[in-house]
């Protein structure tokens, strides 16, 4: 028994180094990557917010993306008529962005990450999704604008 609790012990300490180790390095991001997952936060809050217009701001002219809900890719264009309609038809109500991973090639970047959130869909009740997404982003101006994406709920909900 007590070589078993000790096993257990060290098992234990184990995975919780390996669990803060991972932690710690997805927060060393340098300051080109903190600079784009701030652009990801922002398009996010404008999301959440129901700021159609200002989200599809992040939006390049020639965005491509794919949800996995989706047979194809969608142009900016059909996503702007879905974010519309989502945003009057839903209600953000919380949610949670993490980093995986930020690859940065010139003015193109690759972000990784992984979405929690809770909305008030159109019966007005409280949903739960989980998700991925994989953005490609190019730099214009001061900001990073997205060019292409994929990903969506992975949660069963």
């Amino acid at each position: 028994m007590k070589k078993a609790t000790l096993s257990f012990a060290k098992l234990f300490m184990s995975c919780l180094m390996l669990l803060t180790s991972t932690t710690l390095f997805a927060q060393e991001w340098s300051a080109a990557q903190k600079e784009v997952w701030k652009n990801v936060e922002g398009y996010w809050a404008l999301d959440a917010a129901g700021n159609t217009d200002g989200l599809l701001a992040y939006f390049h002219p020639d965005y491509v993306g794919w949800s996995i809900t989706n047979a194809m890719p969608s142009s900016r264009e059909a996503t702007k008529k879905f974010i519309t309609h989502r945003h009057k038809t839903s209600k953000t109500l919380v949610y949670d962005l993490q980093p995986a991973a930020i690859k940065i090639h010139g003015n193109i970047a690759i972000v990784h990450y992984h979405y929690v959130l809770i909305a008030k869909n159109a019966e007005g009740k409280d949903k739960e999704s989980s998700g991925r997404w994989t953005d490609t982003l190019m730099k214009q101006g001061d900001k990073w604008v997205m060019i292409g994406d994929q990903g969506g709920q992975t949660s069963k909900d």
